[in-house]
């Protein structure tokens, strides 16, 4: 052992200089010094935990989910995690301030400032954290159009943290590079104030809505097509003969209703005039080539070549579309009036009569590229009010004014900054900066080679040493990663795609430009590289997982749902529902119309009668649930039609345990028919088996329950009158025995029912003008929405409504196209 101790000491000599050793002992004093070493233990294990965390989160972001948004999940810790960083790591600098070692002042023993006290290494490097905390803090902070009181806060905060380096630290080269980092903190609080501002004035930005309520409703005024554009009402999917013959036909209406469609897009400051008394006065759409719309995508799409080889599936054009529904949307957000029936008759046309009909293909490919279009929506719905990088202005103007021009304007600042700080002696400020920062003269390898071997020779104060310089380099690793990945997400969003593609349609000498030409089909080749997330559904069963029946009104547990994607099958189940009701002018009810067309409604209509929607969705997810069991689908059409069924199942009672809020109930009464099921479950089949037992025990020991019961107490739950009507467990086990007695041996008439049911449960459920709904799916926004979302946007625009029930006399709320 003593020969070993030997030969790492002549390595340590070898490998370390004696300055270098008078700089490593200076680094290690903090950990020497008993009275020194809680407040560097304390900040370095709360700086190893925020490092660590922020470089997992950037490790695991993957290219093929370019986001704008960060996870709520890590979102709620950074937030309550970094409100507590600065006022700690404050303390603990005062801390190694005032505790500062005698012989920190070795590593700038050249300053003209020599014989003053300079901060000790300790303490610095706390500031160094603290200001790359500070630089990191953007991925939590969004960056918001209206307010001022994130920005306030953090402009509260860099003006600490310029007091702390500007009065505190003496040396020149050490103040100049510790001015650097601050500028880079100031440079970020500025970009966030001219974002707020810029967005606040803005006509496509925080005037749009107003505009555009303003512009729709006088272009429907001298819209000459609206009553042609209603006289064709695309047939479901389940018509053959409909869809056979009509396929041609539709087609060509939909082109033509995309191509004349005015929805803008783009070039809202083209198209104000003038603020009016009531509105805005505008400029001609149609003469105008600045004002994009959607009707010149398409037409632009159909005669250009580079458009129409890049976009064989239409993805682009009908993101042009999204972006224009998005816009319209809004107003919902901000308290706007509501859409009028004129547009609600000239959207929901081009929607169904449209987009639907302009499939180019299969019917399955419609309604896959109609939900598409909602879900784009969604997306650009979250990232417009949960953005943590500024995607909402891409332009390839801010693109070259954010990401080419402000580098060379900060750069310049910087090196203002350092002459500054040796009072406008350029020579000697630059000088200084290697003479008093010794880690830049002696270069970072040299210092960790030194700390490695003498941690080797067991020394605790270098093994620490080595940490924090470790996390400090991982800090500047993560901001430059951040710098990067921000460029990169902003380089390929879907605002940006939007915004090149409506510069390429508005200005003919761009198209005609070899290199904007060759720059746009680089992107559009990098954005076919990406995957793109498909619409998915969180499943939740009562039956099935235990740990949510526990704790579910803790709503960061339902991010740890699972989730499936929503099959092709269920998405054109859902617009030939909406397409049903359209045509026939029906109203949409909680799953009674459905009965009353497959000739159950005097067996069923019990399991429908309720005034709640949540109970009537959780007697069906019971049936379902337990029919998932007894009854497996066996034929491909059975497969297809149980996939959706148990899915929607599954979400809706995810939505009465996670998201109450969304559904048509009180939200009071929703989480109290989850609770009473919650307890009624747990009475009938035991507290063991409540945590304990998988599925298919649960559903044999409910269906054991049923053969207790009297006939009395079945037929009046039959006739939904008696005390059982509020056992939802006891109800949905007999709704499962009373399909199973109905359908007989044909499995796949019972799961057609279910199907049917809960297509026409999730439409009754989506669409609402209720102030504390259309909260509700603000407040999801921040998760990246949810399904019910797309659903809700989907019957926004195409004018469904759900009004108000009258009181208690109905035994259903319905709701008409």
């Amino acid at each position: 052992m003593t020969v070993f101790n030997h030969s790492v000491y002549l390595n340590v000599t070898t490998l370390c200089p004696q300055h270098i050793n008078l700089y490593i002992i200076n680094l290690t004093a903090s950990y020497t010094d008993q009275s020194n070493e809680p407040t560097i233990v304390s900040s370095s294990v709360i700086m190893f935990v925020l490092a660590g965390l922020f470089f997992n989160l950037n490790l695991f972001s993957g290219i093929s989910d370019v986001s704008a948004i960060l996870d709520p999940k890590v979102r709620l810790f950074l937030s309550s995690a970094l409100s507590l960083f600065l006022p700690v790591m404050s303390y603990l600098f005062s801390e190694a301030k005032n505790a500062r070692s005698t012989t920190s002042s070795s590593s700038s023993s050249t300053s003209s400032t020599a014989g003053a006290a300079d901060l000790s290494l300790t303490a610095g490097l706390i500031l160094v954290w603290m200001l790359l905390v500070e630089l990191l803090r953007k991925k939590v902070d969004e960056i918001r159009m209206r307010g001022y009181s994130s920005t306030i806060q953090r402009a509260g905060r860099v003006f600490w943290l310029g007091n702390l380096v500007f009065f505190n630290i003496k040396s020149v080269g050490r103040k100049a590079v510790f001015g650097i980092l601050w500028i880079l903190c100031a440079t970020k609080v500025a970009q966030r104030i001219a974002f707020t501002e810029v967005g606040k004035r803005s006509y496509a930005h925080g005037k749009n809505a107003s505009v555009l309520t303003s512009y729709m409703a006088q272009m429907l005024d001298v819209d000459d097509h609206g009553d042609e554009r209603q006289q064709h009402h695309p047939a479901p999917a389940g018509d053959h003969v409909d869809v056979e013959h009509g396929e041609q036909h539709g087609g060509i209406i939909g082109n033509e209703m995309l191509r004349r469609c005015n929805y803008i897009v783009m070039g809202e400051k083209k198209l104000v005039k003038k603020a009016t008394a009531d509105g805005y006065e505008f400029n001609d759409v149609a003469s105008n080539d600045s004002i994009v719309t959607v009707g010149k995508v398409w037409e632009l799409a159909e005669s250009d070549q580079l458009f129409d080889h890049y976009d064989k599936n239409q993805r682009l054009k009908r993101l042009c579309l999204s972006f224009a529904l998005f816009k319209l949307l809004r107003r919902r957000f901000e308290h706007l009036p509501a859409m009028t029936d004129a547009e609600a008759r000239d959207c929901r046309s081009l929607i169904l009569n449209g987009l639907y009909n302009n499939n180019g293909g299969s019917e399955g490919n419609a309604a896959e590229a109609l939900f598409q279009v909602m879900n784009d929506e969604v997306n650009f719905l979250s990232e417009y009010y949960h953005s943590v990088i500024p995607v909402v202005f891409a332009s390839p103007f801010f693109l070259v004014a954010n990401y080419l021009l402000l580098p060379v304007v900060v750069t310049v600042l910087c090196l203002m900054s350092i002459v500054l700080c040796g009072n406008g002696d350029a020579g000697y400020a630059f000088k200084s900066l290697g003479r008093d920062n010794y880690t830049l003269r002696s270069g970072v390898p040299k210092i960790v080679l030194c700390l490695v071997a003498r941690a080797a020779n067991r020394s605790a104060p270098a093994f620490f040493s080595l940490v924090d310089l470790a996390i400090t380099v991982f800090l500047f690793i993560i901001f430059f990663y951040e710098e990067i990945w921000e460029f990169l997400v902003f380089l390929l969003s879907n605002w940006f795609m939007v915004s090149v593609l409506c510069d390429y349609t508005a200005k003919r000498h761009w198209r005609e430009s070899p290199t904007f030409s060759g720059a746009f089909r680089r992107l559009l080749w990098l954005r076919s590289k990406m995957s793109h997330g498909d619409l998915r559904l969180k499943q939740f069963s009562v039956l099935n997982l235990r740990w949510p029946l526990l704790v579910p009104l803790f709503a960061p547990l339902s991010l740890a749902v699972r989730s499936e994607p929503a099959p092709n099958s269920l998405k054109r189940s859902i617009i030939d529902c909406l397409v049903r009701h359209d045509r026939d002018n029906t109203p949409l009810t909680n799953g009674k119309s459905v009965l009353e067309r497959h000739h159950l409604s005097t067996q069923l209509k019990w399991a429908c009668g309720s005034d709640s929607v949540a109970e009537v969705i959780l007697t069906w997810h019971i049936a379902t649930s337990i029919l998932e069991v007894k009854c497996a689908p066996q034929s491909k059409d059975e497969v297809a039609l149980s996939r959706v069924a148990t899915r929607l199942s599954k979400y809706c009672a995810y939505l009465v345990a996670f998201h109450p809020e969304l559904l048509p109930d009180n939200k009071e009464k929703a989480e109290t028919v989850f609770e009473d099921m919650k307890a009624e479950l747990k009475s009938m089949i035991g507290c063991p088996a409540y945590f304990l037992s998988s599925k298919s025990t649960k559903v044999q020991r409910i269906m054991e329950e049923i053969h207790v019961e009297t006939p009395d107490q079945d037929k009046a739950a039959e006739s939904g009158q008696s005390d059982d009507e509020s056992k939802v467990v006891l109800n949905g086990a007999k709704l499962a025995g009373d399909l199973l007695r109905e359908g007989g041996d044909r499995h796949e008439t019972v799961w057609k029912v279910l199907a049917d049911v809960w297509t026409e449960l999730i439409v009754f459920v989506a669409p609402s003008n209720e102030e504390e709904r259309v909260k509700g799916h603000e407040q999801v926004l921040v998760q990246g929405g949810e399904f019910i979302t797309v659903l809700w946007a989907l019957t926004t625009h195409i004018g469904v409504t759900r009004p108000t029930p009258n009181k208690r006399s109905s035994t259903s709320t319905s709701g008409r196209l």
